[in-house]
């Protein structure tokens, strides 16, 4: 494993920790118990990708050819569920933890959406792919898929829809990340993706950019 390959492979562990995270304390808002807690936690972090490599034909996916993602994902997880259990009885702390929720959900998913995103186009890339419109939809499914199941699967609006140019980030990141990949290197245009992904999705929580609506 090369420098470049190490770099991306812990781009891909750090988003799967954000996207772990953000599963799992969704989850636990929701009051669903352990199991439904790492289910949440695992299919944000694993199913924009599981999607992914099917569309691509990546056969088995690699949350099950390489499952130390998966493993990761769990094991965040169930961290996440011990440190809030032990700390629930706590009211004060119980407070603390409910007012820093929109702000820790935000920052986890908004960075597994940048990470996410970025290595869905360079996966298509991998598979011989160089399609532009491909590698955009690919990394665009890839750092949105989790996210969508997640909300889902928690009976919530899922963020994609409505939550400060939630889409529009990672549609942005996963363009950057196309084009300049094709002038320089791969683990450049990589962080330069994820990066403005994250910079778009701050300045939209900072500003309330929203995409026009029709309220009635």
């Amino acid at each position: 494993m090369d420098y470049s390959e190490t770099a991306i492979f812990i781009m891909e562990i750090v988003g799967t920790v954000a996207f772990a995270s953000s599963g799992a304390i969704l989850a636990i808002h929701r009051e669903m118990d352990l199991f439904g807690v790492i289910v949440l936690g695992v299919t944000t972090s694993v199913g924009g990708g599981l999607v992914r490599d099917l569309i691509l034909g990546i056969v088995p996916p690699g949350m099950f050819s390489n499952p130390v993602y998966t493993m990761v994902a769990i094991g965040v997880s169930l961290l996440v569920f011990l440190w809030m259990y032990f700390r629930a009885g706590s009211s004060r702390m119980a407070k603390k933890v409910e007012k820093a929720y929109e702000e820790i959900l935000f920052l986890s998913d908004s960075v597994g959406l940048g990470i996410f995103t970025v290595v869905g186009v360079n996966t298509a890339r991998n598979a011989g792919y160089d399609q532009t419109f491909l590698l955009v939809f690919v990394g665009v499914l890839t750092g949105v898929g989790g996210g969508l199941m997640r909300d889902i699967m928690a009976e919530e609006k899922p963020y994609i829809l409505h939550k400060h140019v939630y889409a529009v980030a990672s549609i942005a990141g996963a363009v950057l990340c196309v084009y300049s990949g094709r002038l320089a290197g791969r683990l450049v245009s990589m962080t330069a993706g994820a990066a403005l992904v994250l910079l778009l999705r701050v300045l939209a929580a900072r500003y309330r950019w929203n995409l026009p609506k029709i309220r009635l």
